[in-house]
């Protein structure tokens, strides 16, 4: 039996050996795409740790959060972030320790401190002024291992400022705050590779 299309005459065989293929094409199709969809999260994952779970969670969906994940990338490929000076290293240094002395006798007011010297060292490194979840944002594509210290250090040093925040969450913060502070002084921002295009 033969079956015409758009002028064409084919047979049952025919038809069936093109419908194979067709099938055949569309199902490489379909696992083409989920394989790098697969590969991009795992990029993702790779590139931001636990800042990506936090992404999927406040966006709904991986696929949401690789887009906001993206767009920071893209927003801080912009920026023109730099390493700090030898002169600057030893300032902020020294800040550090002045700081770190104070916590002893006034721990609120030294995780206040603290926060002040990561926003300074971030300006003095080019991030731009911004409120702090739009910073963190930022600073999480460089430095996605220090984050979510980060954002609890910042909660701590806003609830310092009010007598809610026990000497232990203190300790935790200064704690945070050194290994931020650390990090962001080594510079050597780091150039992971991009995640899927």
């Amino acid at each position: 039996m033969q079956y015409q299309f758009m002028g064409y005459y084919f047979s049952t065989n025919q038809l069936i050996v093109a419908l194979v293929v067709l099938v055949l094409v569309a199902a490489i199709a379909v696992a083409f795409f989920i394989q790098r969809r697969r590969t991009r999260t795992a990029a993702f994952r790779n590139r931001f740790g636990t800042e990506y779970d936090r992404a999927v969670l406040l966006h709904g969906s991986a696929h949401k959060a690789e887009s906001q994940l993206a767009a920071r990338e893209d927003r801080v490929d912009e920026m023109t972030i730099r390493e700090l000076g030898v002169t600057e290293r030893e300032r902020f240094v020294t800040d550090w320790k002045t700081v770190q002395s104070h916590f002893v006798d006034h721990p609120q007011a030294a995780v206040t401190e603290a926060d002040n010297l990561i926003n300074a060292l971030l300006e003095a490194r080019g991030y731009p002024q911004a409120g702090f979840d739009q910073r963190a944002d930022d600073v999480s594509v460089h430095y996605p291992r220090v984050m979510e210290n980060y954002r609890e250090a910042h909660a701590i040093a806003i609830r310092a400022s009010q007598p809610e925040a026990t000497t232990e969450e203190l300790r935790k913060a200064m704690i945070h705050y050194r290994d931020i502070f650390d990090d962001l002084l080594q510079g050597h921002v780091k150039t992971a590779l991009r995640s899927a295009a």
